[in-house]
């Protein structure tokens, strides 16, 4: 995972230096049904962040889910992770069609749950992290009472926005920098532009209806939570599941024996096996097959006690954890914390032409080892 996978929650915190003095007037949302407002899959502009928001610790805090009753909130985000998660390698317009879905789905349980009061912040916090782009959303421009004209302006400007980004990422892998550079000015530009589209009281409106400013930028819990293991007959060394992980930080990755990119990380593997094991982390490998040769377990086990590999290896002839996991590359690595949430994750070689994905995995594993998860979330490091 780069950099730029957490920019959904990293847009426009501006909120709290235009509405600050305004946000403890009125809660805003009294006209607005915060469970039926789900944001629409056909409105692009917009991103969809709220199974994001909803893993992250401080915004159960924020939201008002007592620490005694996550684990009522976990089992539920089981039953939708694993879809949000398999969906980020479909189609864009069908991934955001699924999220639509799933977010209705978690609208109506926080509701029922826990009460309305625990939506209705959620749903502000959800407007906070989408910025400026919120204003098109149909439920926030009918309260500001946006007219028509205003509403072209702003969806001119933020289709403009998208299309100097669509040239900026125009090739996979590679970055236009001359467009990045205008990308990065539009996007500075946008709040400041749409501020100034706005009248002095539907900006005092907007600080009502979005609450009390709250930080999103610093989230780092906004992956899914980790999918089983499908198990298999067919393992190197002992068998592991991952919910008896729980306590330990895990570094899983998938690999092929007779892929060149996975072999050369294997030195990495055995390295973090020898040295971090004793501090309460797990290597697991899943062997998921190319090759014919590839779906012999006993040619993955021979191949595995010449790489000297002392980590729990599930032989997966059948790529089921491949499926399971929407994984696209040999080789994934993988960083599940001690909750048993993804954190992040790497695709390719963990050095590749200078690349430092080891040490960024490192760094990050140190953090996840100083987390205290017996002490409510909102006093850990996360």
């Amino acid at each position: 995972m780069r950099d730029c996978d957490r920019t959904i929650l990293r847009v426009m915190v501006f909120w709290g230096m235009f509405f600050a003095g305004w946000t403890a007037r009125v809660d805003g949302q009294e006209k607005i049904d915060p469970v039926q407002i789900t944001l629409s899959a056909d409105n692009v502009l917009v991103t969809q962040n709220l199974l994001s928001l909803v893993h992250a610790p401080e915004v159960m805090d924020e939201i008002g889910i007592p620490r005694a009753e996550r684990g009522v909130l976990e089992e539920f985000l089981r039953t939708v992770d694993g879809e949000w998660w398999r969906g980020r390698i479909r189609p864009a317009a069908e991934h955001r069609k699924t999220i639509e879905r799933l977010e209705a789905k978690l609208a109506q349980f926080l509701n029922d749950t826990f009460g309305v009061h625990v939506i209705k912040r959620l749903r502000q916090l959800e407007w906070q992290s989408q910025g400026v782009r919120a204003l098109v959303r149909p439920e926030v421009a009918g309260y500001m009472q946006v007219t028509t004209k205003q509403f072209e302006e702003l969806e001119l400007l933020f289709t403009v926005t998208e299309e100097i980004r669509k040239r900026a990422m125009a090739k996979p892998g590679q970055l236009d920098e001359k467009a990045a550079g205008k990308l990065a000015t539009a996007l500075e530009e946008e709040p400041k532009k749409v501020i100034a589209l706005l009248t002095g009281a539907q900006r005092e409106r907007l600080g009502k209806l979005i609450g009390k400013p709250f930080d999103t930028s610093k989230l780092k819990r906004i992956f899914p939570l980790a999918p089983e293991l499908v198990s298999s007959e067919e393992w190197v060394n002992q068998p592991v599941k991952l919910e008896e992980l729980r306590g330990k930080v895990v570094l899983l990755h998938f690999y092929a024996f007779q892929c060149g990119n996975c072999k050369k990380n294997f030195p990495i593997y055995q390295r973090w096996q020898r040295e971090l094991a004793s501090s309460g982390v797990q290597v697991i490998g899943i062997q998921s097959p190319e090759t014919s040769a590839e779906r012999d377990p006993e040619r993955v086990r021979r191949d595995a006690r010449e790489n000297g590999f002392e980590f729990p290896v599930l032989i997966d002839t059948e790529m089921k954890n491949w499926d399971a996991w929407g994984n696209t590359m040999w080789p994934t690595v993988y960083v599940i914390d001690k909750r048993g949430y993804i954190r992040l994750w790497w695709q390719g070689e963990l050095n590749w032409d200078g690349a430092t994905g080891d040490k960024q995995i490192e760094d990050l594993v140190a953090e996840l080892l100083v987390e205290d998860t017996t002490k409510p979330e909102s006093q850990s490091k996360n």
